[in-house]
């Protein structure tokens, strides 16, 4: 290599432009940091923006145990009691595509004695599904005839907000302003200027729950009282990682 290539080298992977290729593959570039004036100084502000909605959705869990001495006779007996809550879950206004099955197990049921080995009494059948209930007003009259049509087992409700565009970008406006804010703070502090916002970088936005539902033993309640839900409200927090360039 002479001396006029080993230049050009020189100065190609100064300013950043050196391409490089294969055969059979695209060029790629190397990616220019943002250009810092030598008098900036960076600041790098963390901030949560947070935002609270009603929830319009409610998801929880329910199923049929059931028990037999036959395995197939567990199975035949779940199935027709797992039949009449589908059936009830629809006739109670949950649409098809609002319940997924999870999960369907069969399991031996062992006897366990000193020194002997285990023993199968019977079978452990359950069949569970996920249901999202949308009118929530309903969530706890649709549960207490889930009881009454055979389900045994019910876990949640947990609460969410459907669309959550508008809410999360309430929250990046928040968390924008606060960031603004504290770079306005340090530079007047220290007698600068905030110049421009290098970069933004969002992280993950978590879901926090104000209010955990209330549910009372349906066994204990009067016929025409329905199982009692406290849907509270619902956070939604987005954290953004901001570097302001202060300077005079």
């Amino acid at each position: 290599m002479n001396a006029f290539h080993k230049l050009s080298l020189a100065v190609a992977l100064a300013t950043g432009a050196l391409t490089m290729s294969t055969a059979g593959s695209a060029s790629a570039q190397t990616t220019v940091a943002p250009q810092i004036a030598a008098d900036s100084t960076l600041l790098t502000v963390n901030a949560t923006g947070k935002t609270s909605r009603q929830p319009d959705v409610a998801n929880f869990s329910t199923g049929v145990v059931t028990r037999n001495a036959d395995a197939n006779a567990a199975m035949r007996a779940n199935a027709e009691l797992m039949a009449k809550v589908i059936a009830a879950l629809k006739k109670e206004g949950v649409a098809a595509k609002d319940i997924q099955t999870s999960g369907i197990n069969l399991n031996p049921d062992y006897t366990y004695r000193d020194n002997q080995p285990p023993v199968i009494n019977g079978y452990n059948a359950s069949n569970t599904v996920n249901v999202k209930v949308r009118d929530m007003s309903r969530i706890g009259k649709i549960m207490d005839v889930l009881v009454a049509n055979g389900a045994n087992q019910i876990n949640g409700p947990s609460f969410a907000i459907d669309d959550e565009t508008s809410a999360l970008n309430e929250a990046r406006k928040d968390a924008l302003k606060q960031a603004q804010a504290r770079a306005q703070l340090y530079a007047q502090t220290l007698g600068l200027n905030v110049r421009r916002i290098v970069s933004i970088d969002e992280g993950n936005s978590p879901r926090v729950f104000y209010a955990r539902p209330t549910m009372a033993d349906a066994r204990a309640m009067g016929k025409a009282e329905s199982t009692p839900i406290e849907t509270g409200e619902t956070a939604v927090e987005v954290a953004l990682n901001i570097v302001f360039e202060l300077g005079r």
